[in-house]
């Protein structure tokens, strides 16, 4: 049984004993004809071939509830897409792949480009983007969720508290980000614990209350990937299409919707994914480039509401950040020794001194180019400029699937 503590600007919603899972599909099923939602899987091919996806797709064949599922893929060839849609058919799922990588969309990319709007790299969060278009363009659903494709130990629960809070029209929410423990025989979650939360609290430190900050601090798993929300919201956010998607994500949020229609729910009591290799040597790959991108966007959106972001603040931020890295470091070691996990004091001091070094490329970056890459542009600017692009989208879609 978790805690019910309440704390910062948003409603956590927590897992209190254990509800029947079949008595809340029950209830999403019933709020679903009020409520019809869609479930996106941002996928590529080589997560078919390993195990974690086919158990989603086994696991989604019990699930009743949902209107639509769209599995969108990135960085995907012809062959690999083939293989994709015959999976899928022998799994007998009703799916659409958004194949946002080949080329009937190719086309609907250099189109967009043609009129100045332009999408940024090919990363996750131009295929999240692309497939948040497609709900829209099929206008038959209101709430769409979203969940990695790597989860290992994945189950019919995680989606159904995750759809929960949006799907029931008596709680009046927006957008709810999934939450969850990363732990086995030992914490994970570097990314979370030892750069993004340290980062956080050293900017608060520095720059004093500020509301988005304390917003961001407000949630336990502020990188996570599962996450739901109203289609009207994705109609008007604007996201970045690199790593920084899970941040920029929030912050969109954070400027459409009163704290009141934010929530986090606590998805599962254990979630295990795949492990990105640290990286600390090459900025281009791995959790440094993760480190990098999110950092950027966060800066951005720091310095369009009015923070100051100069070479002053990046000097003493270091400091400020290594020393509350630190301090954390200390109490998930006595954490993980009550609770006698398995803890290696020196990879957690390694993880830090590699994502100083990015929040440090990141700052130069951001200096030398303040605006950075622009975010995709909403879908209301994108039909305002092509009105008929969602439609082209949809022929599309059902063109690759046929």
């Amino acid at each position: 049984m978790g805690d019910f503590f309440q704390q910062g600007a948003i409603s956590t919603l927590h897992r209190l004993g254990h509800r029947v899972l079949e008595s809340l599909e029950a209830e999403l099923k019933e709020h679903g004809t009020h409520r019809p939602l869609a479930l996106i899987l941002p996928a590529v091919y080589a997560e078919f071939e390993r195990k974690a996806l086919p158990n989603i797709l086994r696991q989604l064949k019990e699930v009743d509830y949902l209107n639509e599922i769209v599995l969108v893929m990135n960085k995907t060839d012809a062959m690999e897409f083939k293989r994709a849609k015959k999976t899928l058919k022998n799994f007998g799922l009703d799916i659409n792949i958004v194949w946002s990588s080949g080329p009937r969309i190719g086309e609907l990319y250099k189109l967009l480009e043609k009129n100045d709007l332009h999408l940024g790299e090919d990363g996750k969060g131009r295929s999240v983007w692309i497939a948040f278009g497609y709900v829209i363009a099929n206008d038959k659903s209101e709430v769409i969720a979203l969940h990695d494709c790597d989860i290992i130990n994945y189950n019919r629960e995680l989606l159904a508290r995750l759809c929960y809070p949006l799907a029931n029209p008596n709680l009046g929410y927006e957008f709810c980000k999934g939450y969850y423990s990363r732990v086995t025989d030992r914490m994970y979650g570097r990314v979370t614990r030892l750069y993004f939360t340290p980062l956080v609290r050293a900017l608060q430190k520095i720059v004093g209350y500020h509301p988005f900050l304390v917003y961001l601090d407000s949630f336990r798993y502020p990188l996570a990937g599962e996450f739901s929300l109203d289609v009207d919201l994705a109609r008007v956010t604007r996201i970045p299409s690199d790593w920084g998607l899970e941040v920029g994500m929030l912050a969109e949020v954070y400027r459409n919707c009163v704290s009141k229609r934010i929530c986090q729910v606590d998805l599962v009591e254990t979630y295990e994914h795949k492990h990105q290799e640290l990286s600390p040597t090459d900025p281009t790959r791995g959790l440094m480039k993760m480190c990098i991108d999110i950092t950027k966007s966060l800066f951005r959106t720091l310095s369009q509401e009015g923070v100051i972001i100069s070479a002053g603040l990046l000097r003493t931020l270091a400091g400020t950040c290594l020393r509350t890295a630190q301090d954390a470091i200390k109490k998930y070691e006595d954490d993980a020794f009550i609770n006698k996990l398995f803890f290696d004091r020196h990879a957690e001091v390694t993880a830090v001194e590699a994502f100083l070094e990015g929040i440090q490329i990141a700052g130069n970056e951001f200096l030398s180019e303040p605006l950075g890459v622009p975010e995709i542009p909403n879908w209301n600017r994108i039909t305002s400029a092509i009105p008929d692009f969602l439609e082209r989208l949809k022929e599309a879609v059902a063109e690759d699937n046929r």
